[in-house]
C-alpha cells in the first residue's frame, strides 16, 4: 500500500466518523443548553412529579413505572449546563447551572423522603437496591451516556438519544433512593445512592466537557493560560475524586461474585451421591461461608472431611464449610424443613397455578351457561304471549357446521317450534330477531316439527 493510497483511506474514515458535518451553530447550541439550565415554574412542579412517579415505581417495584419517571425528568438540563460552561469557560452560566442543580437535588430529596414517609409499603427491592452499592460500571455508563447525550444536543436535527441517556443514567432513581434510605433511617441506602447520584452528575458534565472541547466551540469568556490551567486542575480532581470509591467497590463486588459462583460450582460438583441431596444453600461472601443441609443418607464424617479439604484445591482457601445433616445435634431443623418446604413449594407452584385457571375458566363457563338457561326460562312466556299460534318451543344450545368435512364449528341457538301451522317468513325473521335480541346472541337456528 502507497503512501497516497493509505492517506485517502484515512480521509475517508475521518470523513465517516467526523462530527463536523451536522452540526449545529454555536450559538444555536448555546441557547438550547441555556434554555434548559434553569429550573423553576413548570419544571419544578414536573420535577416534582416525576420524583413521585419513580418513588411509587420503586416501592412497587416496576421498571417500566421508574423508566417512565426517567423521561420525564427535567434533571439532565443543568448537568448538561455545568458540562458545556466549563467547556466554553462562561463561569456564569456554571454557577447558574450548580445553583439549578442543588435547588433540584433538595426538592426531590425532600419529594421522596415526604413520599416514603407516608408510604405504607417499606420492603426494599430490586429496584431500590440495584441503586444502592454504585461501581465502575455505572460511571462508565454515566461516561458514555454523556459523550452520546452531549453530542445529541451539538446536532442540527435533534433525536431520541438523550431520552435514551436520561434512563441509561438513572438520575431518577438514587434520588428517589437516597429518600427511601433518609425516611426509613437505612443510611447505606442513602450513601450510596447519593454517590450514584453524584457519579452520573460528574461524569455527564464530564463527557459534556470533553465533546465540546473536541468540537472547539469558541469559548464565551476570556480566559489566561493560568486560568485555564486552574480548571482542568480542579475538573481532574473532581473526577478522580468521584471515580476512586467506585474501584473500590467495583473490586470487592467481583470478588463477592467470583466466590459464590465458584461455591456454587463447588457445592455442586463434590455434594453429587444417589441417596442423598442437599438443600438451603447459603453463601455469605463476606465471611466466606458455605452452609447447607443434606436429606437422605447420612454422609459419612471422613468423606466430608475430605471434600473439606478440596476447599483450597478450588480456591476457596480459608472458607468454612458447614453442613448439617441428620442425626446430627447441630442441625437447624427450623432452617431445614423451611427449605423442604420452599423446594416443596416451588415445585407445585406451576401445577397449582395452572389448576386455579382452570378452576376459574370452568366457573366463568358454568355461570355463562346458568345465565343462559335462566334466560331461556325467562323468554318462554314471553314468546307464547307474542306468538299464540305457537303450541310448544325447545330451546337448546348446538354446534353448526357445514359438511363433515368442515373443521370450523359454530356455536348455535336451536330453536325448535311446534305450531298450529308454519309461521311466515316475515313471523319467522320477527321471532329469530326477537330471540336473538333476548339471548344476546345472532346464531339462531329455527327448526318447526
Amino acid at each position: 500500500m502507497n503512501r497516497f493510497t493509505f492517506a485517502r483511506m484515512l480521509n475517508t474514515i475521518r470523513h465517516v466518523f467526523s462530527l463536523s458535518d451536522d452540526i449545529s451553530e454555536a450559538d444555536a447550541i448555546d441557547t438550547e443548553i441555556r434554555s434548559n439550565v434553569s429550573l423553576r415554574g413548570t419544571n419544578l412542579w414536573v420535577l416534582m412529579l416525576a420524583i413521585l412517579i419513580a418513588s411509587v415505581g420503586l416501592d412497587v417495584n416496576s421498571t417500566a413505572v421508574v423508566i417512565g419517571a426517567m423521561l420525564i425528568s427535567p434533571l439532565m438540563g443543568p448537568i448538561m449546563g455545568i458540562g458545556y460552561g466549563i467547556g466554553v469557560y462562561d463561569f456564569p452560566l456554571i454557577r447558574k447551572a450548580v445553583m439549578s442543580l442543588l435547588v433540584a437535588t433538595l426538592i426531590a430529596f425532600l419529594t421522596s423522603t415526604l413520599y416514603f414517609l407516608i408510604s405504607p409499603l417499606s420492603e426494599a427491592h430490586s429496584e431500590l437496591l440495584a441503586r444502592t452499592s454504585p461501581t465502575i460500571w455505572d460511571v462508565l455508563i454515566a461516561f458514555f451516556g454523556g459523550l452520546a447525550g452531549m453530542i445529541a444536543a451539538t446536532r442540527k436535527i435533534k433525536t431520541n438519544v438523550i431520552p435514551g441517556v436520561a434512563i441509561a443514567t438513572a438520575l431518577m432513581p438514587p434520588l428517589c433512593t437516597a429518600g427511601y434510605g433518609l425516611a426509613n433511617g437505612q443510611w447505606n441506602f442513602f450513601f450510596g445512592a447519593f454517590y450514584l447520584y453524584i457519579i452520573n452528575s460528574v461524569f455527564i458534565a464530564f463527557a459534556a466537557v470533553i465533546i465540546i472541547s473536541a468540537m472547539k466551540l469558541p469559548h464565551r469568556n476570556y480566559v489566561d493560560a493560568k486560568t485555564e490551567s486552574r480548571v482542568k486542575k480542579y475538573l481532574s480532581a473532581m473526577v478522580l475524586i468521584t471515580v476512586v470509591p467506585s474501584f473500590y467497590l467495583a473490586y470487592h463486588l467481583v470478588k463477592e461474585e467470583v466466590f459464590t459462583q465458584k461455591a456454587k460450582s463447588f457445592v455442586a460438583q463434590e455434594f453429587k451421591f444417589d441417596e442423598t441431596y442437599y438443600s438451603n444453600l447459603q453463601i455469605n461472601p463476606k465471611s466466606k461461608t458455605i452452609e447447607l443441609s443434606l436429606i437422605g443418607k447420612p454422609i459419612p464424617k471422613t468423606t466430608l472431611k475430605t471434600i473439606q479439604n478440596k476447599l483450597i484445591k478450588n480456591e476457596l482457601e480459608a472458607t468454612s464449610l458447614v453442613v448439617h445433616q441428620a442425626g446430627e445435634q447441630q442441625i437447624d431443623t427450623l432452617s431445614l424443613k423451611t427449605s423442604i418446604v420452599a423446594d416443596l413449594y416451588k415445585e407445585s407452584q406451576i401445577a397449582i397455578d395452572s389448576r386455579d385457571q382452570q378452576i376459574a375458566k370452568l366457573n366463568n363457563q358454568l355461570r355463562s351457561y346458568k345465565t343462559k338457561e335462566e334466560l331461556m326460562e325467562s323468554v318462554t312466556p314471553e314468546l307464547h304471549t307474542l306468538f299464540p299460534e305457537i303450541n310448544s318451543i325447545v330451546i337448546a344450545n348446538g354446534i353448526s357446521s357445514a359438511s363433515r368435512y368442515d373443521i370450523y364449528h359454530q356455536k348455535v341457538t336451536l330453536l325448535l317450534v311446534n305450531s298450529k301451522k308454519k309461521l311466515s317468513d316475515q313471523d319467522s325473521e320477527r321471532l329469530t330477531a326477537w330471540l336473538g335480541e333476548r339471548l344476546k346472541t345472532q346464531k339462531i337456528k329455527l327448526i318447526y316439527e
